[in-house]
């Protein structure tokens, strides 16, 4: 079952007690912020939660997958990756 971004703002909004516009600003706001810091190449962390931050993925060859006898070279990129925190790794546990 996946959790869509509609249902996260009608959570937020009825455990806070708050409009489902003013939750939907808010994270809104929330991501914003974290996609901002990334891109700007730093981390965020959440206590309890995670943390984000950018990985960097080093250039490799590969093969393609419609013809794997012709090798590719993939370029090296930037990734967002995600580190689960004490918290919310005991909860997924139970």
């Amino acid at each position: 079952m996946a959790v869509s971004k509609g249902d996260l703002v009608a959570a937020v909004a009825a455990a806070s007690g708050i409009t489902k516009r003013a939750a939907g600003d808010a994270l809104e706001a929330v991501l914003g912020a974290i996609t901002t810091e990334l891109a700007s190449g730093g981390q965020v962390t959440i206590t309890g939660f995670g943390t984000f931050k950018v990985s960097h993925r080093a250039a490799r060859t590969g093969v393609n997958p419609q013809n794997p006898t012709q090798k590719i070279q993939i370029p090296a990129t930037k990734v967002p990756t995600f580190r689960a925190g004490k918290n919310l790794k005991e909860a997924v546990k139970k």
